[in-house]
């Protein structure tokens, strides 16, 4: 499969579907309530990809873990944010994780920069996320990537706990 965005660490390529079983360990692995607002997956676990969850959706990073082969390391989902045509010119990072062990590699910050520009080939001229309020880390690359906060919904969940935003950021694909 062809790489999407160099990048020394890793190597950023289309998701298949012989990635179902690494990608569902890596999802059921990151799992946190810092980003994710569903349950903690139990057993018995569903395939990762279904029929809203296509491979055509996701971009998976692959790394090596010391001397082994390189495997996947991370993974982003974007998509068109609604069916709508008047809205084909968005897409919609909706997932990105990354293994423990691959961590402080900048591989989020090249699956990043791997699905922006794979939207933009794709004819999109505008890329929006929703992120946690809490989850200080993510906001911080998703800032540095250009990223501004174009709203917030104030206690929009309640996870461990308390109140958490929903805050929603955006930006330009415009070269």
């Amino acid at each position: 499969m062809p790489e999407i965005h160099p990048h020394p660490a890793c190597r950023v390529r289309p998701a298949a579907l012989s990635d179902d079983a690494a990608l569902g360990e890596l999802d059921r692995a990151t799992w946190s309530t810092l980003h994710a607002v569903t349950p903690r997956p139990q057993p018995p676990h569903p395939p990762f990809f279904d029929d809203r969850h296509g491979p055509e959706d996701f971009l998976v990073a692959e790394a090596r873990d010391g001397a082994d082969e390189p495997r996947p390391a991370g993974y982003i989902r974007v998509v068109p944010p609604t069916p709508l045509a008047c809205n084909s010119h968005v897409r919609q990072i909706q997932g990105l994780a990354v293994a423990g062990w691959a961590r402080g590699r900048g591989i989020a910050r090249a699956l990043l920069r791997a699905a922006c520009a794979t939207a933009r080939d794709d004819g999109a001229n505008r890329i929006t996320l929703r992120v946690l309020g809490h989850n200080t880390p993510a906001r911080a690359l998703y800032e540095s990537e250009g990223f501004t906060v174009e709203g917030v919904l104030p206690g929009e969940f309640f996870l461990d706990g308390r109140y958490v935003d929903d805050v929603l950021m955006g930006r330009s694909l415009a070269p």
